[in-house]
């Protein structure tokens, strides 16, 4: 997943695992949930919800809600949306429930249970900010509008029978269409229906009902759907789905030509304003994906959207075709966390961002920025010490503020295993042609033992690479960046000097009441900052006249207002706040200011590379020359 606070932060649900049947069936039951989610009928901005029951052959079951769901590794507790829940027999009876705790139901009587109802409440508008969820992985319910629906916020399972299979029911509006990556069974003008093989596969298919905005691209074999809800209407599919292909298309060259899916799904919703959690960002699924991001110009949409697309859709690789036993049987409510956090969305990260320049959709520039971010990112705000190892084990608890570092460090785990890879083998083999051995090796069926991993890799690949993991992912030593970037003829600074565009030198805020960048403190600003002139409280609404907004920031300071030479032109728009107390615009207008900065993890290419590092380089960058 990847979220966006002031920061972007990334998380994963990609969970398609190991059938497990029998291990928790009962002999001679009924395998079928048979679920109905009634969105014709919303009351006080609720659904309900009529599971009937498979055959329960004891005398109490329990029914469980997630309290986790894998790729956000926090707390949810999605019991706490639903409410009045009730069961009965099959003559009509009401049985007895006790509510366990936040997220479980026991059942008396069970053997006589023929259904569960309930009536849900959407987590976008949870009423206490601690309830909050991020909403790629949250529920949206908004009558005769829109209807979010990750599954997992809706439906739950009996403990015992997460394997059995499920008959998903959705009643709907006139007018409205699924969008999800399942395939219907069946479909009206008023009800769709779909079949699952089990609760895990349900839990990772999200689905969004509304008066569609789709399109479909076709990738070699496979379906993409891009699916737009924009209560403005003034962000579509038809743009956005031109503006990914390109790089869904290099994704598909760069894993041989082929993608493991039929049918993805790209499910955007672009609310009006900034959601309960305070984050935008997105959720990644097997066979889909789901957005939540703001309105902001075209340009920067596209920009924005094709790096967080390009990150989920690597997930199709992992964790749907290599993941260990913890997430292939993700327990909901007491989940065991994976060691491998650097693989599911490090590597992950990683690829997003290596597949732009090895498929030429932009120049080394701009890739060895994007490593500069992580690098700067990994040492200024996590551990750089905590073994990998260790941190993603305790994630949910212990480490959960170190988490953010898994997009991060974690990517550097992939690049240096990718150089070094690609080093043993003489340019022959990288980090690509491992995932694709691995994904052959294990598959969608098959999870690997978490403890095993890193001894299989090397007996896949090179024993040095056992010496790698040690040291850098189980162990505490820093990642060797210097000793790495110097094989491929990088140069790597951790401190220099650069000459850069200054955009004021003021510490900026966020302001909540209207989600605006602010400027938060004047007291080290720069003599440009001071001359246009800034003052503390401002609010950041407009650079050239361009509207300034937390998704766009980092493109318009770092690199609009960098393309421009000393002495250039412009304009800063805020909004400040006059002695009556009322908020009134107000443009600052200057010329562009170069300042000599330092610079912390400068990255350039070294002009004096030897043959040997140009040949490296271009093997692990898929470069035909310098």
């Amino acid at each position: 997943m990847l979220k966006n606070t002031l920061t972007a932060l990334t998380l994963c649900l990609g969970l398609n695992m190991a059938a497990l049947a029998g291990n928790e069936l009962q002999s001679g039951t009924a395998l079928k949930y048979n679920v109905t989610v009634d969105l014709k009928n919303v009351q006080d901005d609720k659904v309900q919800v009529t599971v009937q029951a498979p055959e329960i052959k004891q005398n109490e079951v329990v029914y469980n809600m997630p309290k986790i769901v894998p790729g956000t590794y926090s707390v949810s507790d999605f019991g706490k949306f639903v409410t009045d829940f009730k069961a009965y027999a099959k003559n009509g009876d009401t049985l007895a429930v006790e509510k366990l705790d936040t997220n479980r139901w026991r059942v008396s009587n069970a053997t006589r249970l023929a259904r569960v109802t309930y009536w849900v409440d959407d987590t976008f508008d949870a009423a206490k900010r601690e309830d909050a969820v991020f909403e790629p992985g949250g529920t949206n319910i908004e009558e005769n509008k829109n209807f979010l629906l990750n599954t997992f916020g809706f439906v739950g399972y009996f403990d015992g029978m997460k394997q059995v299979p499920y008959q998903l029911n959705i009643t709907k509006p006139q007018g409205f269409y699924g969008s999800t990556p399942l395939k219907v069974v069946s479909s009206n003008d008023s009800l769709d229906t779909y079949e699952l093989p089990n609760y895990v596969e349900l839990a990772d298919s999200p689905l969004m009902y509304n008066v569609p905005d789709t399109t479909v691209l076709q990738l070699g074999n496979t379906q993409v759907l891009v699916s737009v809800y924009s209560p403005t209407g003034r962000v579509t599919s038809e743009p956005i789905a031109a503006n990914v292909k390109d790089i869904l298309e290099a994704q598909r060259s760069y894993l041989g030509g082929t993608l493991p899916v039929d049918k993805y799904a790209f499910l955007i919703y672009v609310p009006e304003r900034v959601g309960k959690s305070g984050s935008f960002g997105a959720l990644e699924h097997s066979y889909s994906s789901v957005y939540f991001l703001p309105e902001m110009p075209e340009a920067q949409f596209s920009s924005t959207i094709r790096d967080v697309a390009a990150h989920e859709f690597f997930h199709i690789v992992t964790p749907l075709n290599i993941h260990s036993e913890e997430i292939g049987n993700f327990d909901f409510i007491n989940p065991n966390m994976s060691k491998h956090l650097w693989l599911y969305e490090g590597v992950t990260e990683y690829f997003a961002t290596h597949v732009q320049l090895y498929e030429n959709l932009y120049g080394m520039d701009e890739f060895l920025q994007k490593i500069r971010d992580y690098i700067l990112t990994s040492k200024t705000y996590y551990n750089d010490t905590l073994p990998f190892t260790v941190m993603s084990d305790q994630v949910l608890d212990k480490y959960e503020n170190e988490y953010g570092n898994v997009y991060q460090k974690g990517s550097l785990i992939g690049m240096v295993l990718d150089i070094r890879l690609r080093e043993l083998s003489e340019g022959k083999y990288g980090l690509r042609d491992l995932m694709l051995d691995l994904s052959k090796t294990y598959g969608k069926e098959n999870a690997f033992k978490d403890e095993e991993l890193f001894d299989k890799i090397t007996e896949m690949t090179y024993p040095e690479i056992r010496d790698f993991f040690a040291r850098y992912v189980e162990g505490p030593e820093p990642l060797p960046l210097q000793e790495t970037f110097r094989k491929v003829g990088i140069i790597y600074q951790p401190t220099g000097t650069e000459q850069v565009i200054s955009y004021g030198g003021f510490a900026p805020g966020f302001d909540e009441e209207t989600s605006k960048i602010k400027v938060a403190d004047t007291a080290d600003m720069d003599e440009f900052g001071r001359k246009i002139g800034f003052q503390t409280g401002d609010l950041l609404l407009a650079f050239n006249g361009t509207e300034i907004t937390p998704a766009n920031i980092r493109q318009l300071i770092g690199e609009e207002l960098q393309s421009m030479k000393p002495g250039d032109r412009l304009t800063f728009t805020v909004g400040r706040l006059n002695d009556k107390g009322e908020l009134k615009e107000k443009k600052l207008k200057g010329k562009a200011t170069a300042v000599k900065r330092q610079q912390q993890h400068v990255l350039k290419p070294d002009p004096m590379a030897t043959p040997e590092q140009l040949q490296l380089r271009n093997a692990w960058l898929g470069m035909d020359g310098a």
